[in-house]
């Protein structure tokens, strides 16, 4: 079992910055990657952006050059930085955790708003 928890969700206006932060705990020895997704009211979740135990990044074009994903290894703890924020960014965030073999666990989710 893997536990997720989020913060750092917000309002902000429009060019603002917003740091999320998910920190996982239990049985971290298996994860793979991490990754921070987003659902937007009447849409479907998608990627936002990932990051394997290896460093290696992977963004949805509609945030490359905006936002920044991180982890701390130490602290066992995956970071959005989400910079230069516009109004269809408002959505709520999701972190998810991705297990060696198959499989994962998602975070309770984070609400980010970005006022125009």
């Amino acid at each position: 079992q893997v536990q997720l928890v989020e913060s750092g969700g917000g309002l902000v206006q429009a060019g603002g910055s917003l740091k999320l932060s998910c920190a996982a705990s239990g049985s971290i020895f298996s994860i793979n990657a991490m990754g921070w997704y987003r659902q937007a009211p009447g849409k479907q979740r998608e990627l936002v952006a990932a990051i394997t135990s290896g460093g290696a990044t992977n963004y949805a074009n509609s945030v490359k050059g905006r936002f920044t994903v991180s982890r701390d290894n130490a602290k066992n703890t995956v970071y959005l930085q989400m910079n230069s924020l516009k109004p269809e960014d408002t959505a709520v965030y999701y972190c998810r955790a991705v297990l060696v073999g198959a499989g994962g666990y998602w975070g309770q989710g984070t609400q980010v708003t970005v006022s125009s």
